[in-house]
C-alpha cells in the first residue's frame, strides 16, 4: 500500500478523498491555489503545497505543477477526484512517466472513452445499445445534414470531447441545423479544446441511469448497482438516488444494464471505478450514453447501499491488489438519495452566490451524511464550481429516505450566501417526484405545474395581498428560512421565468 498520496483536487470531494486515506493511515498531501489558501481540505491534510494563482489552467489544471508538488513532498500515488484532471489521458500519461501512480483507469483507457465517438464504438463492440448517430465528428456539413435528416428530427448535436451540457444542442429541424452546429462546435471548442460534434438520435424525455463499474488490474470486473439521474438542471445532475424507481419495479433491467456496463468497462479494458451511463426510454429500452473514467459525485449513495467504501476501493486496485468480492456478493439494501447543495440563488435563476459563509448548521441523525468542503467564516470563491457540500441520506425504503431528506434539508442552515437548499425542499415535496415519474425533463414540467393560477375570487387588493404572502413565504423558503406560518399553497416565483424559457 502507498505511503502517502497527493490529493490533486479541491473541496467536498478533496476532503472526501483525505477522509479515506486518513482511515487507511496513508499520509496525505493537498495541493492549494492561492484563494484556497484557508480552505478545508488544506487544513485537513497532512502537508500542503501552493500550485498557483487561482484560475484553474494555472493551478488544478497545470499538469506540471501537481507533478512536481507530488514530486517535492515525496507522493507516490495522485488522487484526482472529479473534475479538472480526473478525465485527462495526458495527466494519467504523464503519471505513468514520473512513475507516479495515477489513482484511476489507465491513460490509453481514459482516452478510448474520452472520445464520445470512440466511446460509442466501443460500447458496439461490446454488445451494448446504443442511440442511432454518427460513429465519426462531423467534418462535411452538408453530409451531416443528410444523416440527420435520415436519422429523422429532432436530434441532438454533442461534443465528441466531453459532457456535461457542453456543446450540445437539440435541432427540431432542418433549417436549424446550420446556425445549431456552429453554436455547438464554439461552446465544444471553448470548453474542451476540441470542437468537435457528432450526432444523436433525441430520445425524448428519457430517464438518465449510470452503472457504477470496478475494475482491478487482473482483469475482474463487476457492477455496483445503479443510480437514477434523471433530476437535472441545465444537463447537470442535482438529485441522485439508488436503486433507481424503475429498476425497482423491473429488477431484470438492473442484471441487464449492469451486464452491459460491464461488457462496456471490458472493451475498454477497464481497472478501477467508472461509470456507464445510459438513456432509458418510456418502453424500458436503455442506450449506452457515454462512460466517465473516474470517480462519480454521486458514488455516496452507491456506498450507502451496498456497504463498500468506493474510495478505499480505488486504493486498494490502483496498489495492485485484488477486488476483495465477485458479483454474485453484491448486494443491495434500502435506499439512499444525495442532492447537490450549490451556492447559488434560486431567484436569480440559479446564478453562482460567492461569498463569506457567516453561519453554518448542519444536519445529524442515523441515516445522513453530508460530504462537505465548507466551514464557518470560509470565503466561498467565483473562481471554481459553486459546490458547497452534497447531502446524503438512506432509509429502508424511498419513502422514509424522502422523509428523511426533508428533515435533514430543514435542519441544514447557511447564512451569508444564497443556496438551492429551499429548492430542493420543495422538490422532493412534488406528488410526481414522491411516485417516481422520473424523466430528464422533470425540472421543465416540475416548474411549469408550480406556475401560480389565477385568482379564483375577490378584488385587487385581495390579489396583490395574497401575491405579495405568497412571493415572501417562497423567498423565506428559498433563502433557508422557514416562516411561522406559510400560506397553504406554496409555488415558486422563479418557476414562471424557467418554465417560459
Amino acid at each position: 500500500m502507498f505511503g502517502k498520496v497527493l490529493v490533486a483536487n479541491r473541496g467536498e470531494i478533496a476532503v472526501r478523498i483525505l477522509r479515506g486515506l486518513r482511515e487507511m493511515g496513508i499520509r496525505s498531501a493537498a495541493v492549494y491555489s492561492d484563494v484556497d489558501r484557508a480552505a478545508l481540505h488544506v487544513r485537513m491534510a497532512d502537508e500542503a503545497i501552493a500550485i498557483g494563482p487561482a484560475p484553474s489552467r494555472d493551478s488544478y489544471l497545470n499538469i506540471d505543477r501537481i507533478l512536481d508538488a507530488a514530486a517535492a513532498c515525496g507522493a507516490e500515488a495522485i488522487h484526482p477526484g472529479y473534475g479538472f484532471l480526473s478525465e485527462n489521458a495526458e495527466f494519467a500519461a504523464a503519471c505513468e512517466s514520473r512513475r507516479v501512480v495515477f489513482i484511476g483507469p489507465s491513460a490509453a483507457a481514459i482516452r478510448a472513452m474520452g472520445s464520445k465517438t470512440q466511446g460509442r464504438r466501443l460500447a458496439k463492440a461490446g454488445g451494448a445499445p446504443t442511440v442511432p448517430g454518427t460513429e465519426s465528428p462531423i467534418v462535411d456539413l452538408e453530409q451531416a445534414r443528410r444523416t440527420a435528416g435520415a436519422i429523422g428530427y429532432p436530434i441532438l448535436l454533442k461534443a465528441a470531447a466531453g459532457g456535461g451540457g457542453k456543446g450540445m444542442r437539440r435541432v427540431n429541424r432542418e433549417e436549424e441545423f446550420e446556425a445549431a452546429f456552429r453554436d455547438a462546435s464554439s461552446e465544444a471548442e471553448r470548453a474542451f479544446q476540441d470542437g468537435a460534434v457528432y450526432i444523436e438520435k433525441l430520445v425524448e424525455n428519457p430517464r438518465h441511469i449510470e452503472i457504477q463499474v470496478f475494475g482491478d488490474q487482473q482483469g475482474n470486473l463487476v457492477h455496483l448497482g445503479e443510480r437514477e439521474c434523471s433530476i437535472q438542471r441545465r444537463h447537470q445532475k442535482v438529485i441522485e438516488e439508488s436503486p433507481s424507481p424503475l429498476v425497482t419495479l423491473h429488477p431484470e433491467l438492473r442484471q441487464r444494464m449492469g451486464e452491459a456496463a460491464v461488457a462496456v468497462a471490458r472493451a475498454a479494458g477497464y481497472s478501477n471505478a467508472g461509470t456507464v451511463e445510459f438513456l432509458v426510454d418510456g418502453d424500458r429500452n436503455f442506450y449506452f450514453l457515454e462512460m466517465n473514467t473516474r470517480l462519480q459525485v454521486e458514488h455516496p449513495i452507491t456506498e450507502l447501499v451496498t456497504g463498500l467504501d468506493l474510495v478505499h476501493l480505488q486504493l486498494r486496485v490502483a496498489a495492485g491488489e485484488k477486488l476483495p468480492m465477485r458479483q454474485e456478493e453484491v448486494c443491495w439494501r434500502g435506499s439512499a438519495m444525495e442532492c447537490r447543495i450549490y451556492a447559488e440563488d434560486p431567484d436569480n435563476h440559479f446564478f453562482p452566490s460567492p461569498g463569506r459563509i457567516t453561519q453554518l448548521s448542519r444536519p445529524f441523525g442515523p441515516g445522513v451524511r453530508l460530504d462537505s468542503g465548507v466551514y464557518p467564516g470560509w470565503v466561498v470563491p467565483m473562481d471554481y464550481d459553486p459546490l458547497l457540500a452534497k447531502l446524503i441520506v438512506w432509509g429502508g425504503t424511498r419513502d422514509t429516505t424522502i422523509r428523511r431528506m426533508m428533515r435533514a434539508l430543514d435542519e441544514y442552515f447557511v447564512a451569508g450566501i444564497k443556496t438551492n437548499v429551499g429548492f430542493f425542499r420543495q422538490l422532493l415535496d412534488d406528488s410526481e417526484f414522491r411516485l417516481g415519474h422520473l424523466h430528464t425533463g422533470f425540472i421543465e414540467q416540475f416548474f411549469a405545474r408550480r406556475q401560480k393560477p389565477e385568482p379564483s375570487g375577490g378584488g385587487a387588493e385581495e390579489a396583490v395581498a395574497a401575491l405579495a404572502a405568497a412571493h415572501f413565504s417562497a423567498k423565506l423558503k428559498l433563502d433557508g428560512v422557514r416562516p411561522a406560518a406559510a400560506p397553504s399553497s406554496r409555488w415558486l416565483l422563479d418557476g414562471r421565468a424557467e418554465g417560459a424559457r
